[in-house]
């Protein structure tokens, strides 16, 4: 196991914490805006894991998996938005 093996596997464990983390803010958060941000950290960081998930299993359709992660993450905040009384 190479030293970038380790620096991946130790970036996973970090992102899979910040997944943990929104998940816990989705479910526990009292507004609808702390569920939001729940939301775009899980969809960012699920981005990040599925791009370092990419590299260090070397399966490069991972990456078409993070963009669309990060593509239906930013509709569902716009959808949320909007929605929103003013």
């Amino acid at each position: 196991m190479s030293v970038i093996d380790v620096a991946l596997v130790a970036v996973a464990a970090v992102l899979v914490a910040c997944i943990a983390a929104g998940l816990w803010r989705g479910v526990r958060g009292p507004t609808a805006e702390d569920r939001l941000t729940a939301f775009v950290l899980l969809g960012t960081s699920g981005a990040a894991l599925f791009i370092v998930l990419a590299t260090a299993l070397g399966v490069p359709a991972l990456r078409d998996v993070a963009i669309t992660v990060v593509a239906l993450a930013t509709v569902a905040v716009i959808v949320f938005t909007r929605r929103q009384p003013r």
